[in-house]
């Protein structure tokens, strides 16, 4: 489908420090005939061309966690798109909603690529990113869309996943197909990640002679980067839960990934 920008709009958060002012903007565009509301968020002090994330929101939609995280790694040196999966940046404040939302794109597999393929098209063209680095992220719901899309064959180095859900639903790659490296940040603990899920992506990549990792964090359950988890899992009976030591460790383990892979 054709992508077209519609607008920006003023920037709706400024973080300012000696060396660096980030600056996140707000970016209505479209796939196809659906508005998509996202966000670039970049270091504006800087002129210079540096790597690119899209990053990929968990199922209860863009969140403040989410905008925290672009945040982070954007004082990394990275010009981040945060990507509107759902369209008009919907959001979910219930399992129920966050159910039907995120599964209305996971099963469409054309729905899901487009979309991941409008965010990226854009982030590519922003002054402020080299079109030949771009990476991605992505949380929970979002982690299984990037690594969808990796193997997919979508024109990524490296692909980072955090909590990310396994039931992929792209077809095996063949060899050669899978560009980006891969990082898979896992809790050890996650009961939404079943072991045959791990071995049938290892089985695919393997295979497919892709380069990746996988780093499963003893006693971390789902979604332990987002620090209203332990909230929501209380307030839901799910098995949610923030773990700051698992947080702190997979924000390390992705930092050097994209470092290498990114910005040499």
């Amino acid at each position: 489908m054709r992508t077209t920008i519609l607008g920006a709009l003023c920037a709706v958060a400024m973080v300012t420090s000696a060396n660096a002012a980030i600056k996140e903007e707000p970016i209505t565009y479209t796939d196809g005939e659906t508005t998509m509301k996202g966000f670039v968020v970049h270091d504006d002090a800087s002129e210079a061309k540096r790597p690119g994330i899209v990053m990929v929101h968990e199922w209860w939609g863009i969140t403040n966690h989410i905008h925290n995280e672009a945040l982070n790694f954007a004082q990394k040196g990275y010009t981040v798109f945060i990507a509107d999966m759902y369209g008009d940046a919907k959001t979910a404040d219930n399992p129920k909603d966050a159910g039907a939302l995120s599964g209305s794109v996971m099963k469409n597999t054309a729905t899901m690529e487009t979309r991941f393929k409008a965010a990226r098209d854009l982030l590519a063209k922003q002054a402020s990113v080299n079109p030949q680095r771009i990476g991605a992220i992505g949380y929970c719901f979002g982690g299984e869309v990037v690594l969808n899309m990796a193997r997919a064959g979508a024109d990524l180095a490296a692909v980072a996943g955090f909590h990310a859900t396994l039931g992929l639903n792209t077809p095996a790659p063949a060899p050669g197909v899978v560009r980006a490296k891969i990082l898979i940040l896992n809790g050890a603990a996650d009961p939404f990640v079943k072991r045959e899920q791990y071995a049938a992506l290892k089985k695919d990549f393997d295979a497919a002679k892709v380069d990746y990792r996988i780093i499963e964090y003893p006693g971390a359950v789902h979604a332990f980067t987002n620090p209203e988890a332990t909230e929501l899992g209380k307030k839901f009976n799910l098995p949610l839960r923030y773990d700051a030591k698992a947080d702190q460790e997979a924000t390390a383990e992705a930092t050097k990934f994209f470092a290498a892979d990114l910005q040499k």
